[in-house]
């Protein structure tokens, strides 16, 4: 019999990045990189995991901004023209490299990858990798849970209280929509957590959450199993704290296995190497350099000077550092299950891009540490955070305390001054929403219409990765811009109802940029 549990906790997010009116759009990369570089490996093990007959838990939350990119047929086919780019990159980058025996292995790596990857994406799944995450849930190895609709930081837009319950709402919803069922639990955007937030997750069906460590451990009353336990909010939903430990082995570049030498160096992409003549088809469509995912080095260590990559070796070292991630975790259930009068639950959230897009062989290392749970030990037993519950379904009651899993684990990375200015913006658009929703809804026709593709704008402008790449330096243009034209399309169709002019053509022009949940309705902000 197990002495305790580990529950891993994947959060794969991205903000709905989808642009019509342009042929090619840049940012729209970063769903195809993590497409091909985590998504579809981590179906891949999926895969190979039932094949082999190793019984195992996992869960996952699949953002509701991003199942919607994941279900958009122009993205799904943008995506394959990207896959037919890269393919025919990497045949030039095989004739190129035939006299450099290093680099000719490599190029012959990527070109089966993304020939792979093509033909898995295109025939064996067909364009539809909801349905083959739904697959696995279906079959009882994995848990999908869900998000606040588009990420919306809930502590600093949840002044206006209906502003938390759109977000928990609308991305309850889509989950229904895609995944034919209540979801379990759900992730709080960036860990984010305040006050009441669980009344509006209690008033949705949710099981429970997960915080930042010091939203349990600076709970009132003090939590009698620090992290390694469930509790119960006022509200009866369930929360769980992350390990600090077995995140940082992981999250840490400088400490954790990701900075390894052996592991592929992520800042060196022959789209930043190669004569811009040759690359120029392959990267962005105004010129500029960006990562095309074709990597030839090995981090080989603090300085300028990198080595070619070789997989044989960043493999070897994916399977030791699985092997001592499970050392530490056993060692650590050992000790706590002795002192508790309940087997201790683990719990290791990470974000899923993590794994295959940053650190390149974070898929190789899970698959090596979910096989060698379930086959190298018996201390440690993989389970979800409701299987934990159904084993004990009586907690401690707390309060937990404020808290995200930023910078510093408050809020101050989504308020600063580079950011602050939104949030009057915010607020003012949340009151005037919850104002229309009111007075013209139930009249149905148009203005029903308007009043949903204005909850889909307000809830794009909500999201926290505008905040964060304003904080960060990252596409800080990019980021205002949409904050400032989603809240600009909001006050433009509010206009339409409040002056009795429709202007039918502008309306279809906005529903077909910002297409994102279909099935939205105005009530999300009605109690």
């Amino acid at each position: 019999m197990e002495k305790g549990y580990l529950a891993l906790v994947l959060h794969a997010h991205l903000p709905f990045v989808r642009h019509p009116e342009h042929a090619e759009f840049l940012e729209e990369r970063w769903f195809f990189e993590a497409l091909t570089e985590t998504y579809m490996p981590l179906l891949d093990m999926f895969e190979g995991l039932v094949r082999d007959g190793v019984d195992f838990a996992f869960t996952l939350n699949l953002s509701p901004s991003l199942c919607n990119m994941l279900a958009d047929e122009l993205l799904r086919n943008r995506y394959v023209g990207h896959l037919n780019k890269m393919v025919e990159l990497c045949e030039k980058e095989i004739d190129r490299n035939r006299f450099n025996p290093d680099f000719y292995k490599l190029a012959l790596m990527y070109y089966h990858r993304f020939n792979k990857t093509r033909e898995r994406f295109v025939h064996a799944y067909q364009r539809d990798l909801l349905r083959e995450f739904k697959k696995y849930q279906d079959k009882g190895v994995l848990e999908i849970i869900t998000c606040g609709a588009t990420h919306g930081f809930l502590p600093l837009i949840g002044i206006n209280k209906d502003a938390i319950r759109m977000q928990v709402r609308t991305g309850v919803n889509s989950y229904r929509k895609y995944f034919g069922t209540n979801p379990k639990g759900i992730w709080l955007p960036e860990c984010g957590y305040t006050e009441d937030v669980d009344k509006f997750l209690k008033e949705e069906g949710i099981k429970y959450f997960l915080l930042e460590s010091h939203g349990i451990l600076f709970a009132r009353p003090r939590p009698k199993f620090g992290v390694y336990s469930s509790y119960y909010t006022k509200n009866r939903v369930a929360v769980f704290g992350r390990d600090h430990e077995s995140s940082k082995s992981v999250w840490s570049a400088i400490q954790g296995y990701p900075g390894d030498y052996n592991y592929r160096e992520y800042y060196r992409d022959i789209g930043f190497d190669l004569d811009h003549d040759y690359i120029k088809p392959y990267i962005s469509n105004c010129g500029a350099r960006i990562f095309t995912g074709v990597k030839y080095y090995r981090i080989t260590g603090e300085s300028t000077h990198k080595e070619p990559y070789v997989p044989e070796w960043a493999t070897d070292k994916a399977a030791y550092h699985a092997g001592n991630f499970l050392f530490n975790r056993e060692k650590q259930i050992e000790y706590l299950s002795s002192i508790f009068d309940r087997k201790p639950i683990v719990v290791a959230p990470y974000d899923a891009e993590l794994f295959g897009h940053w650190w390149f062989e974070g898929v190789q290392w899970l698959n090596f540490l979910i096989r060698k749970t379930r086959y190298d030990q018996k201390t440690v037993k993989l389970i979800t955070p409701s299987q934990y519950l159904g084993l004990y379904p009586k907690n401690q009651v707390i309060s937990p305390s404020p808290s995200s899993w930023g910078w510093k684990g408050y809020y101050e990375v989504w308020l600063n001054g580079s950011n602050d200015w939104i949030y009057p913006h915010l607020h003012r658009a949340q009151e005037k929403m919850t104002e229309a929703a009111n007075k013209y809804g139930g009249q149905g026709g148009i203005k029903e219409r308007i009043l949903n593709q204005m909850v889909r704008e307000l809830l794009l402008a909500q999201s926290s990765d505008w905040a964060f790449m304003m904080k960060t330096g990252s596409f800080v243009e990019y980021a205002k811009k949409r904050t400032v034209s989603h809240l600009e399309r909001f006050y433009l169709l509010k206009s339409f109802l409040e002056r009795g002019y429709v202007n039918n053509e502008v309306i279809e022009d906005i529903e077909r940029k910002d297409n994102i949940f279909p099935e939205a309705n105005y009530s999300v902000c009605q109690p």
